[in-house]
């Protein structure tokens, strides 16, 4: 990607080396949204009685640790570059985003991104990196740990655009979030059974996954953003973070119906979709 010459946002706040305890509750502000792969994976351990924080390489108190990286690797970038890469990012997300609204007639309110590890307190409680990114509705906040990048690493989703797709996908719950989607969700969930509230938890995901193609499409279209190889590399993060494929890395039974952000097949379509149209009005998860 070509990012090294843009803005850098500057709604960001970098919380790391502070340890939050764990006693703060959620302040009413809602369930999160995104959880990237790591709350697959923790889920995955529950249910087969077995702990698979090793997988997710993460200690026992629930912190992201570094792996080992080879001088010459070229997909791992240090925290410090990390940093600056997804300040460009969310900038870049701004910018589209701000344009996206106007051209409804609509004021585009930016999130913040906030920058931590080990773990963070949110309007939504205390989170562990352990759960990868995600986003507040609460707070309007995006939450990322930067070691998370090394673990879309060692899962096969390394590259600069899968980096990107991850930033996109949590700034696509906040779009939801604006748009009043996620409050209506958490509602519904609440007056219907696991499974069919699993099943909206997979939509609203799949649409997160189709504004990030939005967001990407009018990126490359208005800054030529893009290079060849990029869009291969989100598509394959998109097929590594399937439910059906982190289950299946973990030796779990594949359970559709415990599904929460929808399979390697449906995040690709719903990521291509976006890219190809570039037109949030055809994100609708709900409606197909």
């Amino acid at each position: 990607m070509r990012w090294r010459k843009g803005r850098r946002s500057n709604n960001v706040e970098d919380r790391r080396g502070m340890r939050p305890t764990r006693s703060r509750m959620p302040r009413g502000g809602g369930a999160k949204l995104g959880g990237g792969a790591g709350i697959i994976v923790l889920l995955i351990g529950l249910f087969l009685g077995v702990d698979l924080s090793g997988f997710m390489g993460t200690s026992s108190n629930s912190q992201l640790q570094s792996p080992q990286v080879s001088a010459g690797s070229s997909q791992l970038r240090s925290n410090d570059e990390a940093s600056e890469f997804v300040k460009v990012m969310l900038a870049y997300n701004e910018d589209v985003w701000t344009k996206l609204f106007a051209q409804s007639n609509q004021q585009y309110q930016a999130p913040k991104l906030v920058i931590f590890d080990g773990g963070v307190n949110s309007a939504c409680g205390y989170t562990s990196s352990a759960a990868g990114p995600f986003y507040c509705p609460g707070d309007y906040q995006v939450y990322i740990d930067l070691n998370f990048f090394r673990e879309l690493q060692k899962m096969g989703a390394g590259g600069d655009f899968a980096q990107a797709y991850v930033l996109a996908h949590e700034v696509g719950h906040h779009v939801q979030n604006l748009l009043g989607v996620s409050m209506a969700v958490q509602r519904r969930q609440r007056a219907v059974s696991k499974v069919e509230a699993n099943k909206l938890s997979v939509l609203t995901e799949l649409q997160a996954d189709c504004y990030a193609g939005v967001w990407a499409h009018h990126a490359h279209k208005d800054s030529q953003l893009l290079e060849p190889g990029d869009l291969e590399e989100g598509m394959n993060a998109a097929a590594r973070i399937g439910d059906d494929a982190l289950m299946g890395r973990a030796g779990a039974q594949i359970r559709p119906e415990a599904f929460t952000h929808g399979s390697s097949e449906q995040r690709q379509q719903w990521l291509y979709r976006g890219l190809e149209s570039g037109d949030p009005q055809l994100c609708d998860t709900f409606a197909s």
